[in-house]
């Protein structure tokens, strides 16, 4: 059964922290795919990442639905 996070980022939230510039999102060509990659993303570094890194890095920092910087609201 699916988390209520795991389905926002399915549907393409982005979650984040404005201030110390940290994002996890699913990029739109891996929603709908079986096993999809996060992008774990600071200010100098993009990695990717699988659902269940991205499920424990939004729970361990407590990231929330934000505006990203250059992708707005949303992912897709």
């Amino acid at each position: 059964m699916r988390t209520l996070i795991e389905a926002e980022l399915c549907d393409g939230v982005i979650y984040g922290d404005n201030v110390n510039c940290e994002y996890v999102y699913m990029p739109a060509s891996e929603i709908g795919v079986s096993n999809p990659i996060c992008i774990f993303e600071t200010t100098d570094k993009k990695e990717d990442i699988n659902m269940t890194e991205a499920l424990k890095i939004i729970t361990r920092r407590s990231l929330k639905p934000v505006r990203h910087p250059k992708l707005g609201l949303s992912s897709c």
